[in-house]
């Protein structure tokens, strides 16, 4: 993509203008996305892990 960018000459920073963002506007999105799916990801996996590990524990051996 970069090799592409290049070519034409365009910049990141110039698409992200014409976007009407900048690069902390970016910077701050991705954090506050990440602030939203980190408590999401933990309950999911307080949910899923034990049941994960309960079925695990109990399946038929095999072989």
């Amino acid at each position: 993509m970069g090799v592409v960018l290049d070519k034409f000459d365009i910049s990141a920073n110039e698409i992200l203008l014409k976007a009407g963002l900048t690069q902390e506007n970016v910077v701050e999105y991705a954090q506050m996305a990440l602030a939203w799916a980190t408590p999401n990801i933990i309950l999911g996996s307080l949910v899923i892990v034990p049941v994960w590990l309960v079925t695990y524990l109990f399946r038929p051996p095999r072989g």
